[in-house]
């Protein structure tokens, strides 16, 4: 561990031994003393997370996350009360800047599961060396007294603020009681259904997005951009523009021209007045009839089926889909000769700053990015196009800017899951399955090497694997007891710029392999939920799948075009089941009526933050099977705004929601994209039982 004392506070922080300093990434310094290396932390060298209590009683994490609505600063501030014996009302988690060691990567639904046990290790230490500088100050045992409500509390009832004792406590090196983390037996806080620490300020407005700060000297920028996708600049008038009121400039970018303006108002009236000539765009001769066409063409061939086997076969076809997030993409953005601040949500903060730093030509450390909440992501936030763009125009107009992608800008030129075909054979015999196939193509990530026209940087963002490359298909089979299992991947080569949206791969793999599980049911003659049963490996899984078809009613008469439709997936060490019911008398109108979820993902830290996120995937998987997806016309985004991307309203989304959190002990497995592959399943397989129909493309409106 490391230990400061700076301004009367106290500051605990991890890991001892790092090269890295304490606390965002300043150098050490003669107040912060290194420890021995045998009191490092166990798995919390690359959080680098620094604890402070300070004098007026309030207990700080910067946290190495970004919030963007999943609620991870309540669970940690969860995780720092429970260890620390604090009120959750004195717990503050703000968000780190970019660092230059560790890990800041939000994503993958791994956040609560990483910092799990480095905040609690890092709390219960903080805890030790208050109640040590509690006894010393009243030359008491340490182990008579105990804490309660950010106070450490004396037998004869004196009491101390931790405040109070912060400054004593940052001298001790040896706390005299235990600093190991409480049993889960112990728990107070963690497990307890708690509300959002960030919630009122959420719906009172006092919640800060990169639109609402005030950076001196910021002034509001938006972007005119090509009608097709990677269309280029060929020449722009931009005389009447300049001349209008309130513009202060006309820049030229890559991505097209930039009007930075007194106010938004201003300067899109300024955008409209640009006389801009453009290239067409690479795809302007391609769209979705044959962008489906080559997918179907990319697909590997199956293997060839076990002989005496009876096949269920499906092919599926998804479309491409916006994140639209609710929060538009913004960034501040301040460039000057020696150095740069930019001010935006990022999920990759770290590869964020090297990304600006190269683009502005800049070393990354003359490049500070502050990261700022987001209002939503989806994985939208993991690619910093916006970030970039906007340091390239500060540093063309010499001034900082506050950048905002419309809604439009994001949904046209953004970045958009991939498109995908899939393949799928079930061979059975014997009333079981004995061979699984499922080979698919998608639209491929190697448009990125060249970088994105649209936006021209190379290298602009990370991105996690979001097609397969040409290869084994990276199945969840494992799931079910199907004999053989096999599969590949082809994909298909356009210049669209792509993103990892919710579940990534899973999202769709699941989704079509969950509807071939009830196919194969039905061709067996079997229930598709007493079917699942028979074939699931994971016990666990078996648990949540009962629970919903207990809690859900399943197999309980509806009437006729209405009916229930079970999924379950695993993934991120956790397990979900879902089940839906769905009203279907208008085939081309169905509307969810009910969803019953069950979810395991070992110990919840937050169960209330559990339940909203899975009523989410819910949203996501009624949006996506049924409404929700982008065309593509003549190499151009046909939608630009929620009136034509059709993400499920409130009069869409289902009258009863239930979600069953399953109790555990375990660690915490990942939660936030976890139900998006069952819900669609399950939203898909009860349109089909609804319909008596096969759905195969989505959303089916496409």
């Amino acid at each position: 561990m490391v230990y400061s004392l700076a301004a009367s506070t106290l500051t605990v922080a991890a890991p001892l031994g790092c090269d890295a300093a304490p606390a965002e990434g300043a150098e050490p310094t003669a107040a912060a003393p290194r420890r021995p290396s045998g009191v490092l932390v166990t798995g919390a060298d690359e959080e680098m997370l620094v604890l402070e209590v300070t004098e007026a009683n309030k207990v700080v994490v910067r946290l190495p996350r970004v919030e963007v609505g999943q609620g991870v600063t309540t669970a940690v501030a969860m995780m720092i009360a429970e260890e620390l014996d604090a009120r959750l009302a004195d717990v503050d988690i703000p968000l780190a800047d970019a660092r230059a060691k560790g890990n800041q990567y939000t994503g993958g639904s791994s956040s609560v599961s990483s910092l799990y046990g480095p905040a609690r290790e890092l709390a219960a230490l903080a805890r030790a060396k208050l109640v040590t500088a509690a006894a010393r100050r009243w030359h008491l045992p340490a182990r008579y007294l105990r804490t309660h409500n950010t106070r450490v509390i004396a037998p004869d009832g004196r009491s101390a603020t931790f405040g109070s004792l912060t400054a004593s406590a940052a001298r001790i090196t040896r706390p005299a009681v235990s600093s190991r983390p409480k049993p889960a037996s112990r728990h107070r806080v963690i497990g307890r259904p708690t509300t959002r620490i960030d919630a009122r300020d959420i719906v009172t407005g006092k919640a800060e997005y990169a639109g609402d700060l005030a950076v001196a000297g910021a002034k509001p920028t938006v972007v005119a951009r090509p009608p097709t996708l990677g269309g280029k600049l060929v020449s722009v008038d931009s005389r009447v523009a300049r001349a209008m009121p309130g513009v202060h400039a006309v820049v030229e970018v890559a991505g097209g021209v930039a009007v930075v303006a007194e106010s938004f108002h201003h300067a899109f009236k300024a955008r409209d007045a640009l006389r801009i000539t453009w290239e067409p765009g690479p795809l302007v001769a391609l769209s979705d009839a044959a962008i489906r066409s080559r997918l179907r063409a990319a697909v590997p061939r199956l293997d060839s089926p076990p002989r005496g086997s009876t096949q269920t076969e499906g092919e599926f076809e998804f479309a491409f889909v916006s994140h639209a997030p609710m929060e538009v993409l913004t960034a501040v953005a301040d460039v000057r000769a020696g150095h740069a601040e930019v001010w935006f949500s990022s999920q990759s903060p770290m590869d964020a700053r090297e990304s600006i730093a190269s683009a502005v030509g800049l070393p990354g450390s003359k490049v500070r990015v502050h990261v700022i909440r987001g209002g939503g992501s989806f994985g939208r936030r993991l690619n910093h196009d916006a970030a970039i763009e906007a340091a390239l125009i500060s540093k063309a107009a010499r001034r900082p800017v506050k950048l905002m992608w419309s809604r439009a800008d994001d949904i046209r030129h953004g970045r958009m899951r991939p498109a995908s075909h899939h393949r799928i054979r079930a061979s059975h015999a014997r009333g079981r399955v004995v061979a699984f196939t499922h080979a698919m193509a998608s639209v491929s990530e190697s448009y990125e090497g060249q970088g994105l026209s649209a936006q021209g940087h190379a290298g602009n963002g990370v991105s996690p694997a979001v097609a397969p490359a040409s290869g084994p298909l990276p199945s969840d089979s494992g799931l079910y007891n199907f004999g053989r299992v096999s599969g590949n991947t082809g994909s298909v080569e356009l210049a669209i710029p792509l993103g990892a949206w919710r579940s990534v791969d899973s999202g769709t793999m699941r989704t079509a392999e969950e509807i071939v599980v009830d196919e194969v049911a039905r061709s067996l003659g079997k229930d598709p939920i007493a079917f699942r049963r028979t074939t699931l490996r994971n016990k666990a899984v078996k648990a949540v799948l009962d629970k919903v078809a207990d809690a859900g009613d399943w197999g309980r008469t509806l009437p006729a075009g209405q009916a229930q439709g079970v999924a379950v997936h695993e993934e991120y060490g956790s397990c979900v089941a879902c089940l839906v019911e769905i009203d279907a008398t208008d085939p081309k109108d169905p509307r969810v009526t009910k969803v019953v979820m069950a979810a395991d993902v070992g110990t919840a830290v937050n169960p209330r933050g559990l339940e909203a996120q899975l009523m989410g995937t819910a949203i996501d998987g009624i949006s996506t099977v049924l409404r929700a997806g982008l065309h593509i016309d003549r190499g151009a985004v046909r939608e630009s705004s929620y009136a034509d991307f059709h993400y499920a309203r409130q009069r869409h989304a289902p009258l009863r929601f239930e979600a069953h959190i399953m109790p555990s002990r375990r660690e915490p497995g990942g939660a936030g994209e976890l139900g998006v592959p069952a819900a669609a399943g399950a939203v898909a397989n009860a349109y089909a039982r609804a319909t008596g129909s096969r759905p195969r493309r989505f959303p089916l409106n496409f």
